[in-house]
């Protein structure tokens, strides 16, 4: 059985208290051993499953691929495939602009039905494009590329509502953003609901206790701008004024709306920060959203928990344990560097490599219960990932590490883990493939 992008949720588990969303940082993907490529993306939620949908930047802006990823807990996440992939000419050819992928499940149909931003290079198409299939992570067919009504279409979203009508939210740069009814199969657009005049992209919405709240960016292309948000009862209107969600100045916590949705008590705000350098290295801001009546509330969090039932907190009290302390083990060449941002100054570089130099830091205490989100602090100067073995008591993993401000200001990369109780655990950052990891600044481990 199959669940819209706002159903089934609460049949979901509760995740370990210690699992933890830290926005901005590299978030390795199984599977690919890459950090998730899934910009510009939504969720939906499949049968207890979660699948994050979005954009494949590793290449640069233009279309590479539609990618799949799923979870059972939001904060775990495995490749699983491509929905569409690069063709050889049409749409889905080279150097075409594929964008904002969202995906609803049609009762009707039974058909998962894919929606797209079509362009060109120079954007100038303006398209929407459709795509359906039977199943959520399956190969989609695509089917066709228009103007919706006839009128350009950039950054979309879709929503749909309690008695399944579902609903294409569009962005008509001459005109404003329109919300647009689409038909019983979801594959086109029926007629115009209401147009908004404002100069509104990236359109979210979610409807809670009867409100539509509608959330979307300013036009200031790949920079980010303070999002804003208009809440009404009926979506034909009357709509309240535009007004911002988070503090007037943040520019929406440096990110740019793509997603909301319920999970549990608690409201998941999905945002890009976007790279426009080097796409590939784009992060995620998910953040907690508070809604009260028609009033919405971001909070910013360096960390936080977001349980599958009941409501999400703060992450709480951490331990930093540096990689240059005296009681680690640095051995094949690996050894403590200067790093002017990092704290102490200092980090443990050249590990990895031909020499697989290897940074052991020992006696982490394991206050957590269950698995753990610890935070590995790093510096990569360079403009491609970096990716280090991890060993925990044994256990190893492969992490990526994204490149972090030309390796000036440290990042984070999160490793999720069972420790062992008390102060007995060993954590090892060695080589993979011959390659250089980043420099380690530290990890910042969680307490109870």
């Amino acid at each position: 059985m199959a669940a819209s992008f706002f159903t089934g949720l609460a049949l979901l588990g509760t995740a370990s208290a210690s699992l933890q969303i830290v926005p901005g940082a590299t978030w390795t993907a199984s599977g690919t051993n890459q950090h998730v490529q899934a910009h510009g993306g939504g969720i939906i939620s499949v049968d207890s499953t979660y699948y994050w949908i979005g954009e494949n930047k590793l290449d640069g802006s233009a279309f590479q691929s539609i990618n799949c990823y799923s979870s059972d807990n939001l904060v775990e996440w495995s490749f699983v495939g491509e929905l569409l992939s690069l063709q050889d000419s049409g749409d889905l050819g080279p150097n075409r602009v594929v964008e904002r992928p969202k995906v609803i499940y049609n009762e009707a149909t039974s058909k998962y039905v894919l929606w797209l931003h079509i362009d060109d290079s120079s954007y100038g198409e303006a398209k929407t494009g459709v795509a359906t299939s039977s199943s959520i992570c399956g190969e989609y067919e695509y089917i066709d590329s228009f103007r919706p009504l006839g009128y350009q279409s950039r950054d979309m979203g879709l929503f749909k509502d309690d008695d399944d009508t579902a609903y294409l939210l569009t962005e008509d740069r001459k005109n404003g953003l329109r919300i647009n009814k689409l038909n019983d199969e979801y594959t086109n657009v029926t007629e115009a609901i209401h147009l908004f005049p404002e100069s509104i992209e990236s359109p979210a919405m979610i409807k809670q206790d009867g409100v539509y709240f509608l959330f979307g960016s300013q036009l200031t292309g790949w920079s980010t701008n303070d999002n804003q948000y208009t809440t009404s009862t009926d979506l034909t209107g009357t709509w309240s004024d535009w007004q911002n969600f988070a503090p007037s100045g943040t520019n929406t916590y440096d990110s740019q709306t793509t997603f909301v949705f319920p999970v549990g008590d608690s409201v998941l705000y999905m945002g890009d920060r976007w790279i426009s350098s080097n796409l590939m290295a784009s992060t995620y801001i998910w953040l907690p959203l508070t809604l009260d009546g028609t009033t919405a509330t971001l909070h910013e969090e360096t960390s936080w928990i977001l349980p599958l039932d009941g409501t999400w907190s703060s992450a709480g009290t951490t331990k930093t344990y540096e990689a240059e302390a005296s009681d680690n083990e640095l051995s094949n060449g690996a050894k403590a560097v200067t790093c002017s941002n990092c704290s102490g100054g200092k980090a443990v570089g050249y590990i990895g490599g031909s020499e697989e130099g290897t940074l052991q830091i020992n006696n982490v205490a394991g206050d957590a219960s269950g698995t753990t989100t610890i935070r590995v602090r790093y510096a990569n100067g360079d403009s491609s990932q970096r990716y280090a073995n991890v060993t925990v008591n044994g256990e190893s993993q492969v992490l990526a590490f994204l490149p972090s401000d030309n390796g000036n200001t440290p990042a984070s990369s999160t490793l999720h883990v069972s420790l062992e109780e008390g102060r007995s655990n060993t954590i090892i950052v060695g080589a993979y493939n011959d390659g250089w990891g980043p420099d380690i600044d530290g990890l910042v481990v969680p307490r109870e």
